[in-house]
């Protein structure tokens, strides 16, 4: 038993040591395998030392070769192996912060330079004749003496790279930090320019359509004016119409709830308000609703006002009028069109040409009131967008000095001069005007009607409105050809009679407001609309006759 014990013990040894040993050949085999599958990926991407073939010289099944010789025989091949690759890696290093200095726009800073010039000589020293030959392209055993200077080269290199990385490396991060935090702002800067342009879209949609309300009330008093039309018969025009010793106004508009407050806040204002008469025109579309309104909120103080339609003043045909004459014209049309389908591709500021008031025969009545009103010496024309805030008679005794219009300046520094409205570029304008003339503005004009009738300014205005059928000597709008027309014949007012800007300039002080005698809220946000500046809105609803139970049922938000 005992021998038997001793047999089996001595073969469950033999046993142990024999799987022992296989297991450290297994090992060393699979160890073996990895070194050189590791040798051939290194030695197939050999690490590059500068953009001209300068490197750390390697060949692949020399390389390959070597690796297998320093796993064999000799461990200097393999400190060789480690010193390349620590080159290899400062080498990326140094390039990279290089690449930072370039995309930092720093390529003349020294910074700059010292790298480029380390990764130079990182890669001048592979190629050193005794390094070489001695190190790369040999086969034989390493020479320890060579690596050991060549290993003291690399390493003085690679601290020196370290000591100039760990210099700059604050500083470049701090750079990479700006240039993100620049980049960061630009990118937030052209979001914020998109949402000021569909922003500014948007707020020319709100102001060129009809709001609801506004179309709410035109319905009503044209409702109102079906169901009771024995109410609302047309009178006989009144003798104070044509009355010279009152003060006369002209308001041409389609908004009756706009005129009513032009009218309202110049009589409850006015010292003597039945001394005060309003002519309103209208489109025939609004005909009705206007006299619906101004019959059933008679005017206080006894002041008139005549409603009439464009169409009643028969002479304003496509004969006498370019503008009618031109409307008619299919050069025109298809400018007009042309010009809607290029603005509609760019900017909204560029779209005010698509807005067809400018084309409508009320913007340009103004151009006609001598004929309109022959009988009457004097008259002074407001906008519908104007708020009054002072007696105005003293207007009909500013002395013109002869010329036809009397109007508020609206030029400072270099803005709103003639150059602003004008093509100086056409012969016609250059040889007439000067660029830097002062403009003034429409929107609240005492106008001397004997005096247009003996410069005969109508026809003046004829002139250039003809001679700019094809829009080359301005645009769209009124303004440019009233300052041809009345081009050395406008007197200039004080200012305070006329308070321009609150329909988008939001920095205009109180104080300049509460001295103006007219306030206009000439721009997109008018007062009616939703997007009227909240500061200077109550200044126009103060007006508005909210008792008036259509104005109610309409919803204005006041």
């Amino acid at each position: 038993m005992a021998v038997v014990g001793r047999r089996g013990g001595s073969a469950f040894s033999s046993a142990v040591r024999s799987f022992f040993s296989y297991r450290i050949f297994v090992s060393a085999m699979f160890t073996l395998l990895f070194f050189a599958t590791a040798s051939v990926l290194f030695s197939s991407n050999p690490a590059h030392l500068s953009d001209h073939n300068n490197e750390l010289q390697t060949t692949g099944r020399a390389y390959v070769h070597r690796t297998f010789l320093a796993l064999k025989s000799d461990p200097l091949k393999t400190r060789l192996d480690l010193i390349h690759k620590q080159a290899s890696d400062h080498i990326v290093l140094v390039n990279a912060y290089a690449s930072y200095a370039r995309k930092l726009k720093l390529e003349i800073s020294k910074q700059l330079r010292t790298f480029d010039d380390m990764a130079q000589n990182f890669s001048d020293l592979g190629l050193k004749p005794t390094y070489r030959g001695t190190l790369f392209e040999s086969d034989g055993p390493v020479d320890e003496e060579v690596l050991k200077q060549f290993e003291k080269e690399v390493k003085d290199k690679i601290k020196v790279a370290r000591l100039l990385i760990a210099e700059n490396k604050e500083s470049y991060d701090n750079q990479l930090k700006i240039q993100k935090l620049k980049d960061t702002i630009f990118a937030v800067n052209e979001l914020l320019i998109k949402a000021k342009k569909n922003g500014a879209f948007a707020s020319l949609i709100a102001a060129k359509s009809t709001p609801k309300s506004l179309h709410c009330l035109a319905m009503r008093l044209m409702g109102e004016r079906i169901a009771s039309p024995e109410k609302y018969r047309d009178e006989k025009p009144k003798p104070e119409f044509e009355d010279p010793s009152l003060y006369h106004y002209a308001i041409f508009s389609d908004n009756v709830i706009a005129v009513s407050v032009v009218v309202n806040s110049a009589v409850k204002n006015a010292e003597e308000p039945w001394k005060h008469v309003f002519h309103v025109v209208t489109d025939k579309m609004h005909l009705a609703a206007m006299k619906v309104w101004f019959k059933m909120r008679p005017v206080g103080g006894g002041a008139f006002v005549e409603v009439k339609a464009v169409e009643e003043f028969t002479f304003l045909n496509s004969t006498y009028v370019p503008v009618l004459r031109q409307l008619e014209s299919a050069k025109l049309q298809k400018l007009y069109l042309d010009n809607k389908a290029e603005n509609e591709t760019t900017d909204a500021q560029n779209t005010k040409s698509e807005n067809t008031k400018h084309l409508s025969m009320l913007n340009h009545l103004k151009f006609y009131l001598p004929e309109m009103y022959p009988k009457l010496h004097k008259i002074l024309f407001l906008d519908d967008d104007v708020v009054v805030q002072k007696d105005l008679t003293a207007l009909w005794r500013v002395d013109l000095d002869g010329k036809v219009n009397g109007a508020v300046e609206t030029c400072f520094g270099s803005f709103h001069r003639y150059a602003q409205y004008l093509n100086f570029s056409h012969p016609a304008i250059k040889d007439k005007f000067n660029p830097k003339a002062c403009a003034w503005a429409f929107g609240m004009n005492i106008f001397d009607l004997d005096a247009w009738r003996h410069e005969r300014l109508t026809d003046q205005y004829h002139y250039w409105q003809d001679l700019n059928e094809d829009q080359t000597l301005w645009k769209v709008g009124t303004l440019p050809p009233g300052l041809m027309t009345f081009y050395s014949t406008t007197k200039s007012l004080d200012k305070a009679w006329h308070v321009l800007g609150l329909g988008y300039n939001p920095s205009i002080s109180m104080d300049e407001i509460n001295k103006a005698a007219v306030i206009h809220f000439n721009g997109d946000m008018k007062p009616w609309l939703d997007i009227a500046m909240n500061q200077f809105k109550n200044l126009w609803t103060k007006y508005v006759d909210s008792e008036m139970e259509f104005v109610q049922m309409c919803n204005f938000g006041l």
